[in-house]
């Protein structure tokens, strides 16, 4: 907020009350308490939650004459941001807008009353200048653009691009490294944006002509800029350099990893390099601790699934597997049910690769192929240390299969991955694997399926569904949904989900996210689809008799258990995802 006199924070707050945007009563109840605590009354009203500072902004542009734009959710091209330094927009709190068709560049400012740095912004830029007054929220939604539109990053190519030419003009045959400040602040700005908007994975693509990067972000990737070709080799280099690899090796995939600090948060990198047709393409892994809750009931498992894992992880001994596709947060899952288990009473080892996250009170190793420390190998070191609870972190073979049954039958407690698509399909797996069925029959506590769905934004609007939600919903939910308003409070405990709505053939209320710069699809976060099958006497017999993935499937859900496309209906129904969302990770499921 600019500063004003009181005499024109008077005017504003008239304007405001006059206008019917604030309670005249409570503004007056405010001027008391400001004569005490001598706080400017516009602070005060924000502060009491009155009105906010992009209506009080609004207000004060029109008592001073002066056009106001609202930037809060404004996307601003690259190059448009190129016409204000950054250092410049932060220190003069002045973002460019737009430019008129007389030729003037319009900047938006927080006090346009400030002569002196407009004259200073119209000799900065060679060209008139036309003003408008923003607030501060809005200005500073411009200045982060800065950073997420990678205008840095485009002067550093721009700069180092002709560089990288003539280099590579001297020597056709040397592989130069570089290290300039250029490469190393483009390197940090895709690091620091990444880091920023919550990306899992960042994606550097060598084309033909161009550099192309994408982030994952929410499981989906998003093309964030495209790079000179020029400057690939120098960018590659700086990566290698950081990761410890060899730079002159461009035949073969290498793997490494770093650390880098971000708002003050370690965030572990794992590197991933491979040569492609056009170069090498670098995929990063974004690992940060602090980021993730380690905890299954803020990750979506709720209900009846949550039920039957408590129950398998309060067991001495057995086996508590999930599975999933690859990125379905499988790892996370097993560590949050660590973290409910751990306490110094017992000796928790695990087996990584890599060890995502690092836990006090938790030994954990890190899988060494090359010098001959494998899943297999550390599994049978890790039952000498004389564990209560071992976690290995995937089944990928048969001999790593057998000493994990191995260790569930000599009394420890195995927490383990699979690639299967569902918690059933994880019985027939181990059978492939040469796992007698008997042993798995006996081993075997819980069973778990996930997927990730993208949840819906805070800034949300409810709709009713479409006749085809509509049947799909019935379709899929069947009995699970209350007959009558008697039946909702039991259901709705049971499954875990508060207020289902009853049965309804002419449809639903479902949320849908409002499409902002920060959350493009209306989609914010991620929550799990879970279903979780508990190995009862009767699932026992199926697997002794080697049933199929769906007649185990078929008595689970016979028994009570919510299958993973059933979750993500009732997670549509509480608002937390669509069913858009839900069919695209779970279309696959029944």
């Amino acid at each position: 907020m600019a500063l004003l006199t009181r005499e024109m924070q008077a005017r504003v707050v008239t304007t405001l009350v006059d206008e019917g945007l604030v309670d005249g009563v409570a503004v007056e109840n405010l001027k008391k308490t400001v004569q005490t605590t001598k706080q400017p009354i516009l602070s005060a009203m924000i502060a009491g939650k009155l009105t906010t500072s992009e209506t009080i902004s609004h207000a004060t542009a029109a008592v001073m004459n002066v056009p106001f734009v609202n930037l809060k959710n404004v996307k601003m091209e690259q190059e448009m941001l190129l016409n204000i330094p950054q250092d410049v927009a932060e220190r003069s709190m002045a973002v460019p807008v737009c430019v008129t068709t007389d030729g003037r560049l319009t900047v938006a400012m927080l006090d346009v009353t400030n002569i002196q740095a407009t004259d200073y912004l119209a000799t900065l830029v060679k060209k008139p200048i036309r003003t408008v007054m923003a607030s501060e929220e809005g200005i500073r939604a411009i200045l982060d653009q800065y950073r997420s539109d990678f205008s840095s990053v485009a002067k550093a190519a721009k700069t180092s691009e002709q560089e990288q030419a003539q280099k590579q003009q001297r020597s056709a045959n040397v592989k130069t490294i570089t290290q300039d400040s250029p490469i190393s602040k483009a390197l940090t700005t895709i690091l620091d944006y990444a880091a920023k908007s919550k990306a899992s994975d960042i994606h550097i693509e060598p084309l033909e002509n161009s550099l192309v990067i994408r982030c994952r972000i929410d499981g989906v990737l998003r093309q964030v800029m495209e790079l000179p070709k020029a400057i690939e080799p120098a960018l590659v280099s700086r990566i290698k350099i950081l990761s410890n690899l060899k730079i002159d090796e461009h035949r073969v995939p290498q793997d490494g990893q770093f650390t880098v600090v971000v708002d003050d948060k370690e965030i572990d990198l794992r590197i991933a390099i491979s040569p492609v047709v056009w170069g090498e393409q670098v995929v990063i892994r974004l690992l940060d601790k602090t980021g993730t809750s380690m905890d299954v009931e803020s990750m979506g498992m709720t209900g009846r699934a949550l039920k039957a894992v408590l129950k398998g992880i309060e067991e001495p001994n057995g086996m508590i597997l999930t599975s999933g596709p690859t990125g379905s947060g499988k790892s996370t899952t097993l560590y949050a049910l660590i973290k409910k288990i751990k306490s110094e009473a017992i000796n928790i080892v695990t087996l990584e690769d890599p060890v995502e996250y690092k836990m006090d009170g938790v030994n954990q190793i890190q899988v060494n192929v090359d010098a001959g420390l494998t899943f297999a190998s550390g599994l049978r070191s890790i039952l000498r240390q004389d564990p209560d609870v071992v976690m290995v972190g995937e089944i990928r073979d048969s001999e790593t299969a057998n000493l994990a049954v191995q260790a569930a039958l000599t009394g420890h407690l195995v927490f383990s991955t699979l690639h299967t698509n569902s918690a059933a399909g994880i019985l027939p797996r181990l059978l492939d694997m040469g796992i007698e069925p008997f042993l798995i029959a006996s081993t075997l506590n819980t069973v778990i399926g996930q997927r990730l769905v993208r949840r819906v934004s805070e800034k949300r609007e409810v709709l009713p569904s479409t006749e085809m939600e509509t049947r799909e919903i019935n379709d899929v939910l069947g009995d699970l949904l209350p007959k009558n308003s008697n039946e909702v409070p039991s259901l709705s405990e049971d499954l875990g989900y508060p207020g289902l709505p009853v049965v309804n053939p002419k449809g639903y209320m479902l949320a849908k996210g409002i499409e902002t710069r920060e959350n493009p699809g209306g989609y914010s976060g991620r929550a799990g689809l879970y279903e979780a099958i508990e190995v009862d006497e009767d699932i026992q017999k199926l697997i002794v008799a080697c049933a199929t993935a769906g007649d185990i499937m078929k008595v689970a859900k016979a028994k009570g258990t919510v299958t993973m496309r059933q979750d993500g209906m009732l997670k549509a129904l509480s608002g937390i995802t669509t069913i858009k969302e839900v069919n695209r990770v779970a279309s696959d499921l029944a």
